[in-house]
C-alpha cells in the first residue's frame, strides 16, 4: 500500500517550515550561511512516517539563544533547552569574517586594510570586545525554526486525517476490486 496523499502532506508540511524558518532568518540581516543550510525531507513507511530537518549545528544556539554570564533570558519556548556561557566565551577568531561582511573592519583607500600590523590588530581588537559582550550578555533567543514548525504543526493535523482517510479509502476500493 502506498501513502502517496499522506507523503504529499508530509512534504508540504516540511516544505513549509524550511520556507518560513528560512524567512525568519532572511529578515534577520546575517549572513546567510545558516538560512542556506536549513533543510527538511518527509518518508511514510508502511508502518511508520518520518520527518527530518537539517541546518548548521550553531543553528540550535541561534534558535533557543544563548544565556550570557551576567543576562539570562529566561525559560524557553516549546521545551528548549537552556544554553549558557559558563567559563569560556566564543572564539574572536571565529567573529572575524563577521566583522568584515558588516562593514566593521578597518578600511584603507575604500578596501579592506587586511594586511597592515595597525589594522589586523584593530580587527582582532573588534573581534575580542563584541565576544566579550556575547559572552556577557549571551544570544537573545530567535525562535526562527521553533516559531516556523509551530506555524506549520496548527495547520497539519486536519490536513494529514484528511488524505490519510483518502489513501485509506483508495486502498479498500482497490482491495475490494
Amino acid at each position: 500500500m502506498t501513502f502517496k496523499e499522506t507523503q504529499k502532506v508530509l512534504e508540504d508540511f516540511v516544505d513549509d517550515v524550511v520556507r518560513a524558518a528560512k524567512s525568519n532568518l532572511r529578515k534577520k540581516k546575517a549572513s546567510g550561511k545558516l538560512q542556506r543550510s536549513v533543510k527538511g525531507q518527509a518518508k511514510v513507511n508502511p508502518n511508520s512516517f518520518e520527518m527530518t530537518f537539517e541546518m548548521e549545528p550553531y543553528g540550535a544556539y541561534v534558535d533557543a539563544g544563548v544565556d550570557g554570564k551576567k543576562t539570562k533570558y529566561g525559560k524557553r519556548k516549546a521545551g528548549l533547552p537552556t544554553y549558557s556561557f559558563k567559563s569560556k566565551m566564543p572564539p574572536p577568531k571565529a567573529l572575524d569574517k563577521w566583522v568584515v561582511k558588516k562593514g566593521l573592519a578597518p578600511r584603507n583607500k575604500g578596501k579592506f586594510a587586511g594586511r597592515s600590523v595597525s589594522s589586523v590588530g584593530f580587527r582582532q581588537s573588534i573581534t575580542f570586545l563584541i565576544a566579550r559582550k556575547i559572552y556577557f550578555r549571551g544570544l537573545e533567543p530567535t525562535y526562527f525554526f521553533t516559531d516556523a514548525f509551530e506555524a506549520a504543526y496548527k495547520k497539519l493535523p486536519k490536513q494529514f486525517i484528511d488524505k490519510y482517510e483518502l489513501d485509506i479509502d483508495n486502498f479498500l476500493k482497490f482491495t475490494l476490486e
